[in-house]
């Protein structure tokens, strides 16, 4: 799993929100969890591989046993990181960056057929697709900017649906942007909570919906009218 090294936080108007990098802060990692045990093991830390982890922030498995993350990284009064998105093998012998520079990179995916690779910007807003030719390569760093709503708002978390649609938590509308592979808005579908920040599915016919509202501090399970895409693990 993704450790980004903690958050200052602070409490406005209700919400509960992120604010900058933690006094405590000692570097993101990727860690590996019994869900047994509980004990955890650090599986790449800031440094290895000559890579900078900042704040590993989201994490897709492939179907070759590999990994794709994105680092959203660290702010702090007057500076914020410049990340990328990484490829790394779940044995510990290999961590790569593969896209770099990224504009504060969050939620991550992969289409069904697992040749595209998504990833969506915090901060610029934006939905990015990058074709991937091998196993944590991709055709073209730089990607395409595939969807970008209007207004003023933020791209969170993603998950995929079964169908190839890309579901991304959007802050600041209050709920998720269903996005086609080509492009398009499908629809949205709204919440209650302005920090909406996730999204994934469960359920026999992978159609229960489980929503991270984060302002509010709340887990929220709805139907959705598509069923999610099966994760490789």
């Amino acid at each position: 799993c993704c450790n980004n090294g903690g958050f200052a936080w602070r409490e406005a108007n209700g919400f509960l929100t992120p604010h900058g990098q933690p006094d405590d802060y000692s570097g993101g990692r990727i860690e590996r969890i019994d869900i047994a045990t509980g004990a955890v093991e650090i599986l790449y830390k800031d440094g290895d591989f000559g890579c900078s982890l900042r704040g590993p922030n989201d994490i897709v498995f492939d179907s070759h046993g590999g990994f794709w993350f994105t680092d959203h990284g660290k702010s702090r009064d007057r500076a914020r990181d410049i990340t990328g998105i990484f490829y790394a093998k779940a044995d510990g012998t290999q961590l790569e960056e593969v896209v770099f520079p990224s504009e504060n990179p969050n939620g991550i995916g992969l289409s069904p057929d697992g040749t595209r690779l998504y990833a969506a910007e915090t901060f610029t807003c934006r939905l990015m697709a990058f074709d991937i030719v091998t196993p944590g390569k991709v055709a073209s760093a730089s990607g395409k900017p595939l969807y970008r709503p209007a207004g003023y708002k933020f791209f969170d978390s993603l998950g995929v649906e079964a169908c190839g649609n890309i579901c991304v938590a959007t802050i600041g509308e209050c709920g998720i942007s269903v996005i086609s592979p080509a492009g398009e808005l499908v629809e949205f579908v709204a919440t209650d909570d302005v920090f909406t920040t996730n999204i994934c599915w469960a359920g026999a016919d992978g159609m229960d919906a489980y929503i991270t509202c984060s302002g509010s501090g709340r887990l929220v399970k709805t139907r959705w009218k598509r069923p999610g895409l099966k994760l490789a693990y």
